[in-house]
């Protein structure tokens, strides 16, 4: 199943089901331009991963890390599949990233890698929309990564029998294809990404792991309309303003 959540015409938010033209909760039925979208889940944190492709890594300029690179967005970070994006004031390269996101069902810490899956709720979409002006003079990547808006999310929560072991992930900028790979050229696996954060920090119900981008990362400017797709669950779209 692909969840959702989402305003009615009522202004009650609901948490329902998905399916591509219309969303659903408790016998009702509405279109998507009745309802709001809203980000699938509310994380009280969303942890990164960088470098997580090797291509990627290659056209950044920079090694393959030997272990993965964590970095965290806050909730204020979050924005939802239909909304616009508001570029941070005065910087020139801004750039999309594509990626899995994973969502996390319960509250856990220690996990093995033999245990992760039983600790995900299902999977999702991110752009972890990334301020290149910041990012690449500073080393914890506030300014880079954090800013309101900076973790596009949704539209669904996808149960994980939905997620195939080999599944695409793109990116579309005005229709335009820059990003086109597979979660099978992941160098660390989303279970060992959950083994290695859990070490660290307690996960919470509906925080995210986001696992990483593939190349193709290009820069966004005033008026982009962007669509990101995972295989199997689905297609994030949201629009880019610059004040």
């Amino acid at each position: 199943m692909h969840h959702v959540r989402f305003r009615d015409p009522a202004g009650a938010v609901r948490q329902g089901e998905w399916h591509g033209d219309s969303v659903s909760f408790g016998g009702e039925t509405y279109a998507l331009d009745e309802v709001d979208v809203l980000p699938p889940c509310e994380p009280t944190k969303i942890v990164c991963i960088g470098r997580n492709y090797a291509k990627h890594a290659e056209e950044r300029n920079e090694d393959v890390p030997d272990r993965p690179l964590l970095f965290l967005k806050p909730p204020n970070a979050v924005a939802g599949h239909g909304d616009t994006v508001t570029l941070p004031a005065g910087k020139e390269n801004v750039e999309h990233e594509a990626e899995l996101a994973v969502v996390i069902g319960e509250q856990c810490r220690n996990v093995a890698v033999e245990d992760a899956e039983d600790v995900i709720a299902g999977y999702t979409v991110m752009n972890d929309v990334s301020n290149r002006d910041d990012q690449d003079v500073e080393t914890n990547w506030v300014r880079g990564k954090a800013f309101d808006g900076a973790a596009p999310l949704g539209p669904v929560l996808a149960d994980p029998e939905h997620l195939p072991e080999d599944a695409s992930v793109s990116l579309r900028v005005n229709g335009e294809t820059r990003q086109d790979s597979s979660i099978e050229h992941l160098i660390f696996s989303i279970p060992e990404l959950i083994a290695e954060i859990t070490t660290y920090l307690t996960l919470e119900p509906g925080d995210v792991i986001s696992t990483g981008t593939p190349e193709g990362v290009g820069p966004l400017e005033d008026g982009d309309h962007v669509e990101v797709e995972v295989e199997g669950v689905g297609v994030l779209e949201h629009d880019v303003r610059q004040d």
